[in-house]
């Protein structure tokens, strides 16, 4: 079985036929570990997973923060969604530039602030002056739901009709 799960700096390449991905954005530096539990559930579905953060974090090397900013910024241009999760307590400032370049670039993303959010205000009147009609999910629980309602439709294809009714 092919990997499906892609966690910083491990690079993923594209290949015909593979599932849709999901990058998990939001809060990484000072937040609780939500994204083991969210991918579990993604990964559980089929789907591939880009997960930034990383289970050792070598913070002492110069070299490794523009090798993660670098990764990131590649997976999720290669994501089929982002996933933007804010928990409460923390800012989150580079995951807040993200969702605005996400915004503006027209990409499908799926977005939830815990309600303890210090900018969740900001976050709701973000996401509507960019002209979306998205929810502002409080429960990564929604966030998930979702996503994985997105991946379910976007599964689906029509079916060609049998070569006797083509013509």
């Amino acid at each position: 079985m092919t990997n499906h799960y892609f966690e910083a700096p491990d690079d993923y390449e594209p290949a015909p036929g593979d599932p849709l991905s999901v990058f998990l954005g939001g809060g990484i530096t000072g937040c609780p570990d939500w994204q083991a539990p969210a991918a579990e559930e993604l990964l559980d579905m089929g789907l591939i997973v880009f997960n930034p953060r990383r289970s050792s974090f070598p913070i002492g090397d110069p070299d490794e923060a523009p090798r993660q900013i670098a990764w990131e910024h590649r997976h999720l241009h290669l994501a089929n969604m982002t996933l933007f999760w804010f928990p409460a307590d923390q800012v989150q400032p580079i995951a807040l530039f993200e969702l605005g370049a996400a915004l503006g670039e027209g990409r499908h993303i799926v977005v939830g602030a815990a309600p303890g959010y210090p900018r969740r205000l900001d976050v709701e009147h973000q996401v509507a002056l960019a002209g979306s009609t998205r929810t502002v999910h409080f429960s990564l629980s929604d966030v998930l739901d979702e996503v994985i309602a997105h991946a379910a439709r976007a599964a689906m294809v029509p079916l060609a009709p049998p070569p006797a009714e083509r013509d």
